[in-house]
């Protein structure tokens, strides 16, 4: 937990609302929130605020509101590169605010159009811009954000997207890595993630991987791009990138951060994770939520057929998905060429070691996806 300078003995007394501010803070902690995209001054003022009293939510849109404010002025000063940083800036600040509400809470929706428009304005202001994309699924749409890497011809393009509760836009300082490495990327919310579930009401389904192969269609399709794609998942996400890797040949390399074998584990050791579990597949009774979330398993044959390159990466002491788990994986997956990360002092996805994190995995996907021959 945080040291914010207050005596958190006392305010068991007189702070009923203490417990569940820690509670925030532990499962998005400094280096979580600044290594995806928050400045470390707002990450305290958002502390500050939730440890006065000020709701969560609500204090992480009083901050990102005043960031976004400054970023208006910035670009009507002309000041485009700086007002692309402060709208990257606020709509962290809304994403981050956002993250305990339940789908049913009237500030979730509107909160979450406010990081979409900023983060959106910060794409507008990039180069080349960023792009919103819809891919048709299921009478509704899959959402993401395309991003190209500058002055590249038809190059090579990640998937990246998160898990229950880390969503596409957490991962955009990843994608820069990626960007610098001339390729392209998409950042995604799957069923039951972020703008897909909030705002076009898709939830994860055992058809999981068809959603990921219609986005594999999508980008192919795309003649400004290679047909040449790879995928990137981190926690939740990084069980649904193996999945998806297992099951559509078109994948060329394969990335699981902070992932395992069965999703269903962190029940074991946080029950209160289930209204997680609820949301990411609709359901609202909690057993009947761990009864459908068991059957999520990478079995041994389903991983005897990922055999593109894979790249696995874990904390030793992770505790939301073990080492084991991560292990399991890499050892059942059919790949002959695989990589496997570990950092002895990691948290859950390497949080805590961002600019290491990025660079390996984004090196290791530059040195598959852009050889022409197949890797298999």
């Amino acid at each position: 937990m945080t040291n914010t300078g207050h005596d958190t003995t006392a305010a068991t007394d007189t702070a009923p609302w203490q417990a569940e501010v820690d509670a925030h803070k532990r499962a998005m902690p400094p280096q979580r929130l600044i290594g995806n995209g928050m400045d470390y001054a707002d990450v305290t003022e958002l502390y500050g605020l939730a440890d006065s009293g000020v709701p969560w939510a609500d204090a992480g849109a009083r901050v990102g509101a005043r960031i976004a404010a400054g970023a208006a002025d910035a670009a009507a000063a002309g000041h485009l590169l700086t007002a692309r940083a402060d709208y990257l800036r606020a709509s962290a600040c809304y994403r981050v605010g956002q993250v305990p509400l339940p789908d049913t809470d009237p500030r979730k929706k509107p909160m979450y159009h406010k990081l979409i428009e900023y983060y959106g304005a910060a794409g507008a202001l990039a180069e080349p811009p960023v792009e919103h994309v819809g891919i048709a699924y299921q009478d509704a749409e899959l959402r993401g954000w395309l991003l190209h890497p500058a002055e590249v011809s038809k190059p090579p393009v990640v998937i990246v997207m998160g898990g229950f509760d880390g969503w596409r836009e957490e991962y955009h300082v990843g994608a820069t890595y990626l960007l610098a490495r001339g390729v392209a990327v998409l950042l995604v919310d799957g069923p039951g993630q972020g703008e897909t579930r909030v705002l076009q009401g898709l939830h994860l389904t055992q058809g999981a991987p068809k959603a990921f192969s219609a986005m594999v269609d999508h980008l192919q399709a795309d003649d400004r791009l290679s047909d040449r794609v790879g995928i990137w998942g981190n926690s939740m996400g990084g069980f649904l990138a193996a999945l998806v890797a297992a099951t559509d040949p078109r994948i060329a390399a394969c990335c699981v951060n902070g992932g395992t074998v069965r999703p269903a584990e962190i029940l074991d050791r946080y029950h209160r994770f289930i209204t997680k579990v609820q949301a990411l597949l609709g359901i609202s009774d909690p057993d009947e939520a761990r009864s459908v979330m068991e059957t999520f398993v990478l079995t041994e044959s389903a991983l005897s057929s990922l055999t593109c390159p894979l790249h696995v990466m874990h904390g030793t002491p992770d505790q939301v998905f073990l080492i084991d788990s991560a292990r399991a994986l890499y050892d059942g997956a059919g790949s002959t060429d695989k990589t496997f990360s570990e950092f002895p002092d990691g948290d859950h996805c390497i949080y805590n070691h961002s600019h290491d994190k990025h660079t390996r995995i984004a090196d290791w996907f530059a040195d598959r996806l852009n050889d022409e021959g197949d890797p298999r």
